[in-house]
């Protein structure tokens, strides 16, 4: 049986479409998400913290200029979350799921421990 992974990517991404090429070369059975047009609900951000075991900071873009415009330096968890919802260019990318795990594509070799 195949792992069904989902990945939330961004073909603008160099790291997002490295990750997919990455995944792709080792036969992972896929669903690819266009994050940035089907957005992720504040439900499905939550399930995505609790599998990857960090709060929301670790998943928000820092760099991203849209994080200094809406002042979240300071924010706490349920703010950067709806936040993240509202615009998804804040969320790390690429994100890769699996039913009981989840990786950061940063490097992009991190994905493949959930094959």
């Amino acid at each position: 049986m195949t792992l069904k992974l989902t990945i939330w990517h961004n073909p603008r991404c160099s790291k997002s479409r490295q990750t997919l090429q990455l995944l792709e070369e080792h036969g992972a059975e896929l669903t690819v998400r266009r994050y940035l047009d089907d957005p992720p609900s504040v439900d499905e951000l939550r399930h995505a913290l609790t599998l990857l075991g960090i709060d929301a900071a670790g998943l928000v873009r820092r760099k991203e200029a849209l994080f200094k415009e809406l002042d979240l330096k300071d924010a706490a968890d349920d703010a950067l979350i709806e936040a993240m919802a509202t615009h998804p260019k804040l969320i790390e990318r690429p994100l890769v799921l699996s039913e009981g795990d989840a990786a950061i594509g940063r490097p992009p070799e991190d994905v493949l421990r959930l094959l």
